[in-house]
């Protein structure tokens, strides 16, 4: 069985109001990963990624640009311990 990370990651810039997380969604999902995205009160967004190294990291450098509607500026990555989630969905 692979091993299982989990990557956190802040995302700034014009990242609410542009799909970013139904966006991050679908490419998870399509990934394979479990997880989820929100929106911070602050205008950033908030992801977890759990899954295999690679796919977790290609989430990770696809959140560096996300859907055509957004303009990340910043990108602050958090390794953390897997936590077993499962699905991948949005929280509100």
């Amino acid at each position: 069985m692979p091993d299982i990370v989990r990557t956190r990651v802040i995302v700034g810039g014009v990242v609410q109001g542009v799909y970013f997380r139904s966006a991050t969604r679908d490419m998870a999902a399509g990934l394979g990963l479990d997880g989820w995205v929100r929106n911070l009160p602050d205008g950033r967004v908030e992801a977890v990624f759990e899954g295999e190294q690679a796919t977790v990291d290609a989430a990770v450098v696809w959140v560096r640009h996300g859907p055509p509607r957004a303009a990340v500026e910043s990108v602050e990555r958090f390794d953390e311990p897997p936590g077993g989630l499962l699905g991948f969905r949005i929280m509100y």
